[in-house]
């Protein structure tokens, strides 16, 4: 039992490192837990009634309380995605507490090896196979940044859009937001031909802009 919840923490653990390292909602501690969990659940699943199966009066699925892990770790992996503006961020945190739930499942119940495979391919998966990716996908997708414009309450967004197209932008969806006397609007905007700095300028000409920033 004591190597079976060892193994399933450190495999859990590894990868609640890489997602520590990158300062991401769910680390170390969290991903460590999980598996830690899912472990001892599957060992109490297993074994941890074997009393009363000894005794003969009742029949028991081994696999009935391990089972509800899988769909019990969602409520884990729905608190790590965060919506910030247009964009969703957690969503891969929230894939790897699946799988630390796997791998301490698996772990419990014995398959180092499927637990160890599992647990390499993530790390594989969120390092040397996330630069590759990224790499290969900007040779053939236009770059897609976020535009945020401070304009005063009441202000029409038209003008906004009509500097980043004449600019060679697309813009590809917009949000706005009010607070107090000033309204945000976030615009997503595809370069294609255009450059960042070129939208940049040609939105800070327009009467009444407060403040440009860009971010990547």
């Amino acid at each position: 039992m004591l190597l079976r919840l060892s193994v399933a923490a450190g495999l859990g653990g590894a990868i609640g490192f890489e997602r520590e390292l990158r300062e991401r909602q769910a680390g170390l501690r969290t991903h460590l837990v999980v598996a830690l969990g899912a472990a001892l659940f599957t060992l109490v699943s297993a074994y941890g009634f074997r009393d009363v199966l000894e005794q003969g009066q009742v029949v028991a699925d081994p696999t009935r309380i391990a089972a509800q892990i899988v769909s019990g770790i969602g409520f884990l992996g729905a608190g790590a995605i965060i919506r910030q503006g247009l964009s969703v961020r957690g969503l891969t945190t929230a894939a790897t507490l699946w799988l630390v739930a796997a791998i301490g499942m698996a772990s419990g119940a014995g398959y180092y090896d499927g637990a160890l495979i599992a647990t390499l391919g993530a790390l594989f998966t969120l390092g040397p196979l996330r630069i590759l990716a990224y790499r290969v996908i900007r040779q053939y997708r236009a770059e897609i940044d976020r535009l945020l414009v401070e304009i005063p309450a009441g202000g029409s967004p038209a003008p906004l859009l009509e500097a980043v197209e004449r600019q060679g932008g697309r813009v590809v969806s917009l949000e706005i937001e009010q607070e107090g006397d000033r309204r945000s609007v976030a615009m997503l905007i595809e370069l294609l031909g255009a450059t960042a700095p070129a939208i940049v300028a040609g939105v800070a000409e327009i009467d009444g802009v407060l403040e440009v920033r860009w971010t990547e």
